[in-house]
Formats: C-alpha cells, sequence, structure tokens
C-alpha cells in the first residue's frame, strides 16, 4: 500500500496479531516484487482498493477498508487468540535491501531488538505527549521503524504525510509549520532542499532532527540550527541492526566533516583488520557491530547469513557480530569517522546500492555483454549512478531499450540516470576493470531551437544553470542532459519562484523538456502575490529579517568570529617616520625613485631590489635588530 492511515492499522494489526510484516510497494517492479513474495512466503496480503498489485502471487488478498468490523470485539487482543504466546524473539517485520547477488535479501527483525532499539531511542532523546514525529519515510526502507514505532509507544502524535509528499521539500515544510511537527527523520539531501525553500520561521516547531543513510556535513548542520534551532544528530546504522547503533549531536562548526558518534545503549563496535583484530585509533578498518539490537539474519539464505553474521571474538561465548563492509576509524575523541566502503555498495539519496545489483539486471538484457556502473559525483547535480555498457558483437544496442527493461527488474532510484555505451571496458594491469579510468558522462547533443516565450526562455535557463550546461533548447529533456528526482525539487523551486508561481515536481517528470515543461507551467498560472509597486521612503530604511539576525548575533556574542571573513593583505608605502626606520632596521622597501638614500646604504644582499633602511652592517653579518 501507498502511505496512508490504511498502511498503519495494517501493520498495527498483523505485529499485535502475532505476525510479522513484510513492505511491498506497488510502485516497484513486478518481478522484484514477485521475487520478495516468493523468499518470504507471506500467508496473507493486505491492501486497500484503492491500489492495483499487478505482481504474480497465489497468497491470499484482504482489502482492509472493505473489512466488515461489526461482529468483532474491541477488546485487547491476547495469547489465547493467537496462534501461540508471543514472544519476544518472534521475528515483528522483515525489510528487503539491495544484495549483491543481483537478488534483494530480507533481513529478519525480531520483537526484542525492536523494543530494545525503541527503548534506547526514548532514553536518549525523551518524546513525550507534546511532541509531533512526521511519518514520510517510505515503508521499504528500514529507518521508516523509527517513524512508525517510537512515537506511539512514548504517547507523542504521529502526522503521516501524502504518498508522495517525501519527495517534495515545499510540502515538507509546509507540514513542518501547519502541524507543529517537532521531530523528524531526514536523509541530508533531502534536508538540504528542505532548509533552502523553507520560508523565515517556517521550521521553528523542530526541536529534534536525526539524519542518516548519507555524509551529514557541518555546513548543512549549522544552517538546519539556524533555520530551527533544532539538535541535529548524525547517526548510523544498517538494516541488519535495527534502527541505529551510533549517535553524534552536530555540535561543532569548525571540523570538516562530522564522525558517526559512538555505540549507545549496550550496542558495540568494533574496528578490526582482516584478521579481526582491532586496529589502532586513527587507523581504518572493517566496522563490526554486536549487541542485541543485531539482527536474526536473512530470510531463506542462510549461506549469506554465516558471511555476514559472524561469531564475535571479543564478546561472551556464543555471541555473534555484523559485518557492515563500512571502513571507519576511531577519532581522538573517542568517537567513529566514516571512512567509505570495502565492497561496491553505494549511498543514493539516504538508500543502500548493491551495483551488483544493477549490473545484473544490465546484464539480462540480451545486447549487453559486459556492464560496470559506479557512483558519480557531480558539482551541479549531485551523486547519480552512470551505467557502461559494451555491447555484444554485430547486436543493435538501444539505450532507450536498455534502460526500460532494467527499470522492469530494479526500483527507480536504482536506475543509472546516464548510459553510455563503450567499445571496450578500461583494465588495470592485473586485467581487472580500472573504474578510475571509465570517462565521464556525455550528454547526447539535439538540433538546438531556442527558447521564444519569457517562460520558455525561464525553464531553459534554470536548466543550465542548476545543471551547469552552457546551453539548453526547447526539444532538451531534463534527465538526458544529467538531471535526477533530487535535482528535481530545486528546478521546481526556481522556477516557481522566477515566475511567481507553484510549479510541483511532478510536473518535470510528466514535461521533462523545455517546451513541455513550459507549456505546464503556463497552463499553472502566476500565484496570488501583491504586485510590486513604488513605496514612500522613509527617513530611516528598515533591516531585512537578515540583516537583524545578523545584528541581534552580534548584539548577542560581540567576540564571536564565525562572520569574521580573513584575508592577507600586502600593504606598501613611503615612510618618513626616523623613529620608524630605527625600529624597523634590515627591513628592505621597494626602490623609490622620488626617495633615494646614497649609493653606501643600499642594501647590497643578493637578490634585494630595495634600498635599506637602517644601518648596512644588518646584512653583512653585524647584529640584528628588530
Amino acid at each position: 500500500m501507498a502511505r496512508s492511515l490504511h498502511q498503519l492499522v495494517a501493520m498495527y494489526a498483523i505485529v499485535k496479531a502475532g505476525g510479522a510484516y513484510v513492505p511491498i510497494d506497488p510502485d516497484l517492479p513486478d518481478e522484484r516484487n514477485e521475487y520478495v513474495l516468493e523468499m518470504a512466503a507471506p500467508v496473507l496480503l493486505l491492501t486497500s482498493s484503492d491500489e492495483t498489485l499487478t505482481a504474480r502471487s497465489d497468497v491470499p488478498v484482504l482489502r482492509v477498508d472493505t473489512v466488515e468490523l461489526t461482529d468483532l470485539a474491541d477488546t485487547i487482543v491476547t495469547d489465547a487468540e493467537r496462534i501461540g504466546a508471543l514472544r519476544p524473539e518472534n521475528t515483528a517485520w522483515v525489510i528487503f535491501t539491495s544484495g549483491s547477488t543481483g537478488r534483494p535479501k530480507g533481513v529478519s527483525i525480531p520483537h526484542g531488538q525492536a523494543a530494545v532499539a525503541i527503548d534506547w531511542r526514548q532514553q536518549r532523546y525523551r518524546l513525550g505527549v507534546g511532541d509531533t514525529v512526521l511519518q514520510k519515510t517510505a515503508f521499504t526502507f528500514d529507518a521508516s521503524g523509527r517513524e512508525f514505532w517510537w512515537p506511539l509507544t512514548a504517547g507523542a502524535r504521529l502526522v503521516v504525510a501524502s504518498p508522495d509528499g517525501h519527495r517534495d521539500p515545499s510540502y515538507l515544510a509546509a507540514a513542518i509549520e501547519e502541524h507543529g511537527v517537532t521531530s523528524a527523520y531526514f536523509v541530508p539531501s533531502v534536508l538540504s532542499e528542505v532548509v533552502a525553500v523553507a520560508r523565515e520561521g517556517q521550521l521553528d516547531s523542530l526541536r529534534q532532527v536525526y539524519c542518516s543513510g548519507e555524509v551529514l556535513t557541518p555546513r548543512l548542520a549549522q544552517a538546519v540550527h539556524a533555520a530551527s534551532g533544532a539538535e541535529v544528530s548524525n547517526e548510523y546504522g544498517p538494516t541488519e541492526f535495527t534502527l541505529s547503533i551510533t549517535c553524534h549531536v552536530a555540535s561543532d562548526t569548525g571540523v570538516p566533516s562530522l564522525p558517526i558518534g559512538v555505540p549507545q545503549g549496550d550496542a558495540g563496535a568494533y574496528v578490526l583488520d582482516a584478521r579481526l583484530q582491532p586496529v589502532p585509533r586513527g587507523t581504518a578498518g572493517e566496522l563490526y557491530l554486536a549487541g542485541q539490537q543485531l539482527g536474526r539474519g536473512y530470510v531463506s539464505r542462510s549461506e549469506l547469513t554465516a558471511e555476514r553474521f559472524v561469531a564475535d571474538p571479543h564478546g561472551p561465548t556464543g555471541t555473534r557480530m555484523y559485518r557492515t563492509g563500512d571502513l571507519v576509524r576511531w577519532n581522538s575523541a573517542g568517537e567513529l569517522e566514516y571512512v567509505g566502503r570495502t565492497d561496491f555498495q553505494v549511498k543514493l539519496r539516504g538508500l543502500r546500492i548493491e551495483l551488483g545489483e544493477v549490473e545484473a539486471a544490465f546484464g539480462a538484457h540480451p545486447a549487453v555483454r559486459q556492464v560496470v556502473v559506479v557512483l558519480r559525483k557531480d558539482l551541479h547535480v549531485g551523486d547519480s549512478l552512470v551505467a557502461y555498457l559494451v555491447a555484444h558483437e554485430d547486436a543493435a544496442l538501444d539505450v532507450d531499450d536498455v534502460k526500460n527493461a532494467v527499470a522492469q527488474r530494479v526500483p527507480s532510484y536504482m536506475v543509472p540516470s546516464t548510459v553510455m555505451v563503450l567499445d571496450r571496458m578500461p583494465l588495470n594491469p592485473s586485467g581487472k576493470v580500472d573504474r578510475r579510468a571509465l570517462p565521464d558522462p556525455v550528454f547526447e547533443e539535439r538540433e538546438f531551437r531556442a527558447p521564444v516565450t519569457h517562460v520558455e526562455q525561464t525553464v531553459a535557463s534554470v536548466f543550465a544553470d542548476v545543471l551547469g550546461v552552457e546551453r539548453v533548447g526547447l526539444d532538451d529533456d531534463f534527465f538526458a542532459i544529467g538531471g535526477n528526482s533530487l535535482v528535481a525539487t530545486r528546478i521546481a523551486a526556481r522556477i516557481g519562484a522566477a515566475l511567481h508561481t507553484a510549479v510541483p515536481v511532478r510536473a518535470i517528470f510528466e514535461a521533462p523538456t523545455v517546451a513541455g515543461l513550459a507549456a505546464e507551467v503556463f497552463r499553472y498560472g502566476s500565484a496570488d502575490r501583491p504586485a510590486l509597486v513604488p513605496q514612500e521612503r522613509p527617513e530611516r530604511i528598515p533591516l531585512s529579517l537578515a540583516q537583524q539576525r545578523m545584528w541581534f548575533l552580534n548584539r548577542f556574542d560581540p567576540e564571536s568570529a564565525t562572520y569574521n571573513i580573513p584575508a592577507a593583505i600586502r600593504l606598501t608605502a613611503t615612510w618618513t617616520s626616523t623613529r620608524y626606520a630605527r625600529r624597523r632596521r634590515s627591513r628592505c622597501t621597494p626602490r623609490d625613485p622620488a626617495n633615494r638614500l646614497p649609493r653606501d646604504r643600499r642594501c647590497r644582499s643578493a637578490g634585494h631590489q630595495g634600498v635599506l633602511r637602517g644601518h648596512p652592517r644588518s646584512h653583512r653579518g653585524g647584529r640584528r635588530t628588530r
């Protein structure tokens, strides 16, 4: 089901009845959903009358909004009514995440581990009856568990966002203001867009902001705190370790990067080398996790469970630890710093992606002989997936056809935005593909047609500015010239601000060309805003909100150097003060024709082209003076 009240009722009912729920997103490809249903082997499929699940399955279907409830009791469900007693070791939910073998893998989380994770969060952050939490994370993402379960166990209020609300920064900012949201979870890339589009005071209700899934920069943390006053926490935790394990409050602004913090509760974190021995502080090693929040393993994948969930040689006998594949190191403050990945698993907009799964989807196409998928960083469009293909001999490789076939096998966020066809892959001396030698993406150029109307020129100008493209024509496609779903939110905001209208992000997906989007924007019309007309000029010009803020900060902390701008300036001048010349002996100044000294007073040191200010002995081995 899509995000709705029915979805929450269904999830809570499953767990209350003693079962385990497996999220199935009807918007994901049928092949993926069919594989998940096959691996999970559910006894019942819950949906609503508004949804159409086209994946093939023999599982009985129950539409929760059509069930007759008049004959059912409203008392608390007991163990006598369940198939068996509900115990902490029973599975609560299973989240299928990207798999390195080309297939997703399901992580099983028991009730006991979930309870420990929620209890830790409550002890650390203290939600109460006066708090409001925004539920906006997709329920197929493991981080959604903190939104679904934590608020209700603490008596807080839960506000459910619209089905596509998590993709619209303007909607999220408005929802926070409208409902007085005090606690919210964000992936850093989405959080930066929300802060950018939020109006003054729109985020004031926020008290706690939690981030994970991507690198949180000190600059973004500072911007969030300045816009809302909220405490910003940088967290870390894979799907296999329930909700999160480490936490760092982003209070330092002068550091180049934020650590991911220290283990919380009874959780344990080891930084080990290839022999499972601890590495010295400051040295990078692989991160292993242990503790009560550790998941049971992967559903129906015993071989993969044995590979990742290994015996803990540093803990009590019989305990396990999880091999994350993340490279970290302990810093001087005793906190963990994230370094990178040991394999080709990447994070894109908060979603973990196994590049092997994407490559397997491309490799299934009959025209593709070899494929490599990498994560590229770009100054304008941010991170994006790029696929490099080598076609079979005598095979006609249609890029659009290949991308459509891949979209049927993997979710849309795993489909690379750019596909390049190569004659052959670059290899390193050992014969392996040299990923660093892969060429930069080249976008196909169309026949240029210049924008004509004001709206077309505005749309083309915003495309060019945001994507860093020199020239954009009427027929240029936003996604074909380097755009992606995250950048689309910035495009919509910029066009709306320039044309005084509200442009939904959906419009860019429906009409990605300049001509098509301009027609859509023209159809929306302008927003109801007051016209800009001349005003009477007062004697004292009022300060803007930003200027008032700067004035207040200066008065509040005059000694703060936060907004000081350092600069190195070389000053040259002709000095005539005798006192200064005596005090500054052994210094050379540029030759000045209007102020020559006698020949014997000139500096004789090699390489000096000036005249001596002071006694020449200071350059002949005599006593140096300052």
